[in-house]
């Protein structure tokens, strides 16, 4: 679903869509000592240093770890997958995963970030979001 619909990011600051419809979550990068963090913060967790660049991560990673969501919300339709992905930034970043049945899932995968239509604002404005996929083998 990449590119249609694409909107203001739900999660402002977190997420830099394109016009294209492509994008990347931002995060934190600490200049003192090279720690990553998500979401984007003022001081380094690590190092306590307060010079911290906002950068865009990388768009694929590792799953770490899932859990099949069953309950929920009417708002949510169940089953779904949320899941931690790792990437080379060393970031672990929690997401919902789409495109593959909760039992084919397996902890490992490669997965590719992809930003998808949300819904609407009180607005009626487009809002875009991000979920995680498999990412697709030859």
């Amino acid at each position: 679903m990449s590119g249609s619909g694409v909107g203001v990011s739900f999660r402002p600051g977190e997420l830099e869509v394109r016009p294209d419809g492509t994008g990347n979550l931002l995060g934190s990068r600490c200049r003192a000592c090279g720690a990553h963090f998500f979401p984007v913060r003022e001081a380094c967790a690590g190092c306590l240093s307060q010079d911290l660049e906002t950068v865009a991560f990388s768009t694929e990673g590792i799953l770490y770890t899932y859990t099949v969501v069953r309950q929920s919300i009417p708002a949510f339709e169940v089953p779904y997958i949320l899941g931690y992905v790792d990437f080379p930034e060393g970031v672990r970043i929690m997401g919902q995963i789409a495109g593959i049945e909760p039992g084919d899932i397996t902890i490992g995968m490669p997965m590719v970030l992809s930003i998808e239509p949300f819904g609407t604002d009180d607005d009626g404005n487009p809002l875009t979001g991000y979920r995680f996929r498999p990412r697709e083998t030859n």
